[in-house]
C-alpha cells in the first residue's frame, strides 16, 4: 500500500530528481541476487530484439583455420576395426633399412584398416596376461609394398612387406589357401589407402607447425607495423628450414646413387687387398684353396683346443658359449689375425665349440653337399644294418676332397667326445642331435621338417657309431 501511494504521489508531482532516486531504489529492492542485478542492468541497456554475438574461437590449433582438413589427415575407415587375425610365421629381415638376421617365429597377426600388429600369442586370451607396458610390434601400411618372394627364403608361400620407414617383414604359411587369403587381405588394405591420405605423423606435425608459424608471423605483423628485424629473420628461417632440409636430403640421395653406381666391384677390391677373403660364410673349397689345404686351419685349431681342455667338460658342444665373445672370435678369424686359442680371452671352452658350430652353420653349402642330401636320407632308411653302412660309406667316398677330409677329422674328434660320455654326458645320440641339422640340410625347406631332422640326427649318429667301417680302409 505504501508503494502504491508513493507512486501516485510521484505521478502527481513530476520531480526529476525524485523519479531517478525512486527508480534506483526500486531496482535495488527487486534485485535479490548478483545474477538478478546483472540481468536487470543488461535489460536497461539492450533491447529484447538485440542478440549477443557468440565469441569466436581463436585457438591456434583449431583445424578449421588451417589448410588441412580431416580428410587429409584421417582415413574415412575406422582404423580400430579388425579385418583379419590369425597365426602366421613371421621374420623381420630389415629395420629402418638395416639388414637383420632372418629368424622365423610364430606370431598372432591382427590386420586393421591402416596397420598390422604382431603378438606372441592370440590377442584376445592374452590381454589379461600381457605385462604392464607391453606393446605389440606394429607395421604402418601407409605407402607399404607387398610382393611374393622366393629369393629371400627357401620356404614356400612367402611374401614380403616393405614399409616406407625401411622395415621389411616376411610372412609364410604352408597352407596355400590361408597364405593367399592373407596376401589379398593385406594388399586390399594397402590399396584402399589413397595417396593423398598417406601422410606420416612427421609430415602432419610439419604441416601443423608450419601453419602455426605462419599464424604467429601474421599476428606479429598486425600487432606491430614495424617488428624487430631479428624476430622476423628467425621466423622466416623457421619457415624455410624444412624446405631446405628436404632439398638437402634429395641432394644426398642423388650423390649416394652416383657413388654406388661408380663403386668398384668386390673382385676388384679383393685383388687390391682392400677386402680380405672371409673364413666364416665362405664356401669350404674356397677356404681350403686359400689356405692350400683340404681342412680349414680354424677347424684344426678348434679341435686341438677342445681335445686339450674340453673332453671332460659337462655338456661339451651342447652348452652355448657367450655370443658376444663368439662374435669377437669370429671377427679375429675373418681378419686373418694370428689366432691363439690358449689366450685368456678364449678360456671358456664353450666359446671355442660355439665358434666351430657357427663356422659349419654359416657355410653357404653344408659339409654334406645339397646334391647328396636325398641320397643320404634314402640310405639311412635301409632296414638292413650292413647294407645301410655300406651305402653310407659309398656316399662318403664320393664327396669332394675338402668335404671328405674335413668330415673325417671332425667325426674322429666327435668319436673321442662320445668315448668320454660317462664324464661329459654327451652320447652319440646327443652329438647327432647337436650336429645333424648343422652338417646336412636340404637346399629348400619343405613341409616335412620334423622328418628330415630325425634322419639328419640318425645319419650323424650312425657315422659316429660305425666310424671305423665308414672312414676305414677297404675291407668289406
Amino acid at each position: 500500500m505504501e508503494r502504491s501511494s508513493t507512486s501516485d504521489t510521484a505521478s502527481e508531482k513530476p520531480n526529476p530528481s525524485h523519479h531517478s532516486t525512486g527508480a534506483v531504489q526500486m531496482r535495488i529492492k527487486n534485485a535479490n541476487s548478483h545474477h538478478d542485478r546483472l540481468s536487470q542492468s543488461k535489460s536497461m541497456i539492450l533491447s529484447d530484439n538485440v542478440k549477443v554475438a557468440e565469441p569466436i574461437n581463436r585457438h591456434r590449433r583449431n583445424l578449421s583455420q588451417h589448410n588441412l582438413t580431416f580428410a587429409d589427415i584421417i582415413s574415412t575407415q575406422d582404423p580400430t576395426v579388425v579385418e583379419k587375425e590369425g597365426y602366421l610365421l613371421k621374420a623381420k629381415i630389415a629395420d629402418g633399412g638395416k639388414k637383420l638376421r632372418k629368424n622365423w617365429s610364430t606370431s598372432w597377426i591382427v590386420l586393421t584398416a591402416r596397420k598390422m600388429e604382431f603378438y606372441k600369442e592370440s590377442k584376445q586370451p592374452a590381454l589379461a596376461n600381457l605385462k604392464p607396458g607391453y606393446k605389440p610390434e606394429c607395421v604402418d601400411l601407409c605407402g607399404a609394398r607387398i610382393e611374393w618372394t622366393s629369393e629371400k627364403s627357401s620356404r614356400k608361400n612367402v611374401f614380403q612387406i616393405t614399409t616406407v620407414s625401411g622395415n621389411e617383414f616376411l610372412l609364410q604359411s604352408d597352407i596355400d589357401f590361408l597364405i593367399l587369403d592373407w596376401f589379398h587381405a593385406i594388399k586390399n588394405a594397402i590399396d584402399r589407402l589413397p595417396k593423398e591420405q598417406r601422410i606420416t605423423s612427421r609430415n602432419l606435425e610439419f604441416k601443423l607447425r608450419r601453419s602455426s608459424s605462419i599464424e604467429l608471423l601474421n599476428s606479429l605483423d598486425t600487432e606491430s607495423k614495424e617488428p624487430k628485424p631479428e624476430h622476423r629473420k628467425s621466423l622466416i628461417f623457421r619457415l624455410n628450414y624444412s624446405a631446405s632440409d628436404t632439398n638437402d636430403r634429395n641432394r644426398v640421395k642423388s650423390r649416394l646413387k652416383k657413388f654406388i653406381s661408380r663403386r668398384p666391384s668386390l673382385k676388384t677390391l679383393q685383388e687390391k687387398g682392400l677386402i680380405k677373403d672371409q673364413i666364416f660364410g665362405s664356401h669350404l673349397h674356397l677356404v681350403c684353396e686359400h689356405e692350400k689345404s683340404t681342412v680349414p686351419q680354424f677347424v684344426r685349431l678348434c679341435i686341438k683346443a677342445v681335445e686339450k681342455r674340453g673332453l671332460d667338460v659337462d655338456g661339451i658342444y651342447r652348452v652355448s658359449g657367450n655370443l658376444a665373445t663368439i662374435q669377437k672370435l669370429r671377427f679375429v678369424v675373418n681378419q686373418e689375425e694370428k689366432l691363439n686359442l690358449d689366450d685368456s680371452q678364449w678360456e671358456d671352452i664353450h666359446v671355442v665349440t660355439g665358434a666351430l658350430k657357427m663356422f659349419f652353420r654359416e657355410l653357404p653349402e653344408p659339409l654334406f653337399p645339397y646334391c647328396f642330401f636325398e641320397q643320404f636320407v634314402e640310405a639311412i632308411k635301409i632296414q638292413d644294418n650292413t647294407s645301410r653302412i655300406k651305402s653310407i660309406r659309398s656316399l662318403v667316398k664320393k664327396l669332394p676332397r675338402p668335404n671328405y677330409d674335413t668330415m673325417k677329422i671332425l667325426f674322429e674328434h666327435l668319436k673321442k667326445i662320445a668315448a668320454k660320455e660317462s664324464v661329459n654326458l654327451m652320447s652319440t645320440q646327443s652329438l647327432g642331435i647337436v650336429f645333424g641339422p648343422t652338417l646336412l640340410r636340404p637346399e629348400k625347406e619343405t613341409g616335412n621338417m620334423a622328418v628330415h631332422m630325425l634322419y639328419q640326427n640318425q645319419i650323424v649318429e650312425l657315422m659316429l657309431s660305425e666310424y671305423s667301417k665308414i672312414f676305414g680302409s677297404e675291407e668289406d
